[in-house]
Formats: C-alpha cells, structure tokens, sequence
C-alpha cells in the first residue's frame, strides 16, 4: 500500500491534484498535509473527503516535530511536495515568511523523508526560477536559474537543496518546474480569478505596466495529470519542465475575460509595475513528452471559458475566500498601487 504525503494539499494545485488522484488510485492512501493559510480552503476538497483512502492533516511544514509525528503514525512512504507561500506580490512585501517555508520547510521534509527511506519524493517548483526571457528562446531543464523575486529566489533555493539530497544521499528526488497554472479553485489574488471577479463586482481591473509581460498558461488538470506520470515514470534525479505550450499577453486575458463576461475595457486601470517584474516566460517541455508521452490537453480556448464558468456558478465559494484576511490585504497592498 503507497501512504503518500501531500503537502499543500489544500491549496489550488493540491486539491485539484487530490480530487483526481484519489479515485484514479483507490489503493493508494492519500494523506493531506495544509497548514490552512489564508489560500488553503477544506471547501475544495469536499468532494472527496469522506473517501476512505484521503484524510487531513493540520500541520505547518516549518514544525518539524509534528511532521515526524505524521512520518511515523501515517507510515509515509513517498512525498508530493506542493506546499509553499507562492504570491510575488507578498514575497516583495515580506520575504521572510518565504525563506521560512519554502527552504526550511522543504529542508524539513526532506530530513524526515531521509530518516523514514521514502520511496519517492517530487518536489514541485516554478518556470520563475529560471527569470525573464526576451522575445524569443523557451526554458529547458539545462536553462541556467536566474530568480528575480524574493519568491522565485526561495523556490529556486529550494529545488537545488531537493536535487542535492539526491545527490549527496541518493534520496529518490525528482523536481518539476511549470508554467502559470489557471483553473478553478484558484485563489483571487491571481491574475486570471481577481481579474474575473472584479468585472463581475463591475470593480477596475489594475493591470501592471504596459500588461505586455507574457505567460506560458497550463490548465490545472494537465499540471496533475503531469505530477502522476512524473511519479509513477519519472527518473530519480531529474528535473522535469511541464509547460502548456500556450503564451499569452496579460492584456489579452484580460480582454478576453471581459468579452466572455460582456463587460466594458474601461474597466481596466493601468498601474504602477510590480518591481522587478519578469517579462516573458515560456516553457519547453519536450523532454516530458519525449520521455514520458505527456502532453497538456485543454487549450487554452476551451480551459479559460470553462474556468470563467466555474467562478461564475461558485459564487459562494469565492465570496467567502475574499473576506476577511485576504480583503485586507487587497485593499491595503494591493490596491493602492492603482494610482501610476
């Protein structure tokens, strides 16, 4: 029987990634690990909690005493490593909390999976480690890390302690690196839900700089499909790209979202540029396909409208996740940038 822990499960990725895998893989046990920060949300995972091969932790990944406790009572035998603070836009407003969960608490993990001889450990990153490109050129697995955020730069460090636990302990590590997923459950502090939400709500929809930056968008189903055949094929020591060959301007989505909804371009607002905001990402992923057959299937055509719909029919879900905490920092952090 495969226990297999997955940390952030209760995160956008995580749940997407648990709703499938659950009752794709009925013999395998599903453990839940989420320290349920403000992007955490059970509500995503009510499909499928009552599943005799899930169950949930509470547990924050930088409390390595409680991890242990979950290694031992769980019997854990391979890790899917999701969890970490992912939004740029607070890493540049508080870096610290980023160091400390995305390289402390991979440190930790790692540690335990070490100590308890797990089978597999995949560690999940980000195409930012690599920085910005120009106009041309994608990121292959061999393209030099260059992270221009303090998130990137956490993310970055912790691929490179993930791949040195294979090397120097011959842990079984693999690192995947994706491009922007999208889809539901996403939290409104990214691009594409708080760009739906606020033209629902007719609010402005701020837009940074020229809205030129360019982005490689992979539905969040593919990005699951992906990690499983990763984890099942996969070769230790190896890092994979999963990319939806699908790059698109920031402005375009927004224009789309607004003309799928039948709300006015007026309601863009261009603001001030995030700092030090990267220009152009875009992925290569073809040794994932040459590799392992695994190709992204939802366009992003068919994959946005779908999400559009999702938000659109799950009013209640986002309304909730917007108060309090979140709708504080939206109005403090994040709008006040408006004014360019």
């Amino acid at each position: 029987m495969k226990n297999i822990l997955v940390t952030g499960g209760a995160g956008f990725i995580g749940s997407n990634f648990l709703c499938l895998m659950t009752k794709k893989y009925p013999n395998y046990n599903f453990i839940n690990l989420d320290s349920l920060t403000y992007a955490g949300n059970l509500e995503n995972l009510r499909e499928i909690e009552n599943l005799p091969n899930y169950s949930f932790v509470k547990c924050d990944i930088r409390d390595s005493e409680k991890l242990e406790e979950v290694f031992q009572s769980k019997k854990i035998n391979s890790v899917i490593h999701l969890a970490a603070e992912s939004h740029v836009d607070r890493s540049i407003l508080g870096p610290k909390i980023f160091v400390e969960t995305n390289v402390v608490g991979t440190q930790n993990l790692l540690d335990l999976a070490r100590k308890y001889e797990i089978e597999k450990f995949i560690h999940i990153s980000t195409d930012e480690v690599y920085g910005s490109l120009s106009e041309s050129g994608k990121f292959t697995e061999t393209t030099s890390l260059h992270p221009n955020s303090p998130y990137s730069a956490s993310k970055a460090s912790s691929d490179l302690l993930a791949l040195s636990y294979e090397h120097t302990f011959k842990m079984p590590v693999i690192v995947t690196r994706c491009s922007n997923n999208y889809g539901p459950f996403q939290f409104p502090e990214k691009l594409i839900p708080l760009m739906i939400i606020n033209a629902l709500n007719d609010k402005s929809l701020p837009v940074y700089g020229d809205g030129l930056n360019v982005r490689d968008w992979l539905f969040v189903d593919d990005h699951s499909m992906a990690i499983d055949e990763i984890f099942h094929n996969g070769k230790i020591g190896e890092v994979y790209n999963i990319g939806g060959n699908n790059e698109w301007r920031n402005i375009e989505i927004v224009k789309f979202i607004l003309n799928e909804i039948g709300k006015p371009e007026s309601l863009i607002t261009f603001v001030k540029d995030r700092p030090g905001h990267d220009k152009r990402y875009a992925m290569d992923a073809t040794k994932l396909k040459n590799e392992l057959g695994w190709e992204p299937k939802t366009t992003f055509e068919n994959g946005l409208p779908k999400t559009i719909k999702w938000y659109l029919e799950n009013k209640n879900w986002w309304e909730n996740v917007t108060s309090g905490e979140y709708q504080k920092y939206y109005e403090t952090q994040y709008v006040k940038r408006i004014k360019i």
